[in-house]
């Protein structure tokens, strides 16, 4: 498969990284050879909790963010992070009008251990991809290209300490909108929780 785009394997990517998707009718390729870099989605997801923001971050075993690469990128279970994150999934949007459709299935991820991040990403990624009742064609890189003669590469794009115009995204309805007003760009979760099966009409 010959992709015009590269994009990076996110953990429960922001709207933003799937209506980048549409823009190449989901055809695409992930990155896999890159060196795992620091503070990005990769393993951070960030969702609208009462308080405003709130980033979920899986934690990785001590020496994966210097020069490894991010397929090799081991999952650290020296505390029950999976744990910590469920609860914030509750807390945050047990209230909203499609959790409690899509919990079950969701819930698995959390009740299982996974030693790659790589995989655990990847195995979210396509179970929201069937959410959304979108048909991906995608490809792994083989070896890291710095520099891509790709029509798009967002592998350092969509970082979570960019500022984001709520203008550039069209804004559906929040469990705590009425304390902070709509966030844009927020996990894809934030839109399914609360969107369910019209979610693939926002992006």
């Amino acid at each position: 498969m010959q992709s015009s785009a590269i994009f990076p394997l996110f953990y429960l990517p922001p709207v933003g990284y799937f209506s980048g998707l549409k823009a190449f009718d989901y055809c695409f390729s992930i990155e896999r050879e890159e060196h795992f870099p620091k503070q990005t989605y990769r393993n951070r997801a960030r969702i609208y909790s009462p308080n405003g923001n709130l980033d979920l971050i899986i934690p990785v075993v001590k020496g994966s963010k210097v020069h490894t690469k991010v397929k090799d990128v081991k999952i650290s279970n020296d505390f029950n992070w999976q744990r910590l994150h469920w609860k914030s999934f509750e807390s945050c949007y047990r209230n909203s009008a499609y959790f409690e459709y899509y919990e079950d299935e969701f819930a698995v991820f959390y009740q299982q251990k996974f030693e790659f991040l790589f995989d655990f990403n990847l195995q979210l990624l396509d179970w929201l991809f069937k959410q959304l009742k979108i048909t991906p064609a995608y490809a792994f890189t083989n070896e890291y290209h710095k520099e891509t003669d790709v029509v798009q590469d967002y592998r350092t794009k969509l970082h979570f300490k960019q500022e984001v115009a709520a203008g550039d995204f069209k804004p559906y309805f929040q469990v705590f909108d009425d304390r902070q007003g709509f966030k844009p760009n927020l996990s894809i979760v934030d839109l399914l929780f609360n969107q369910g099966p019209q979610s693939k009409n926002y992006l």
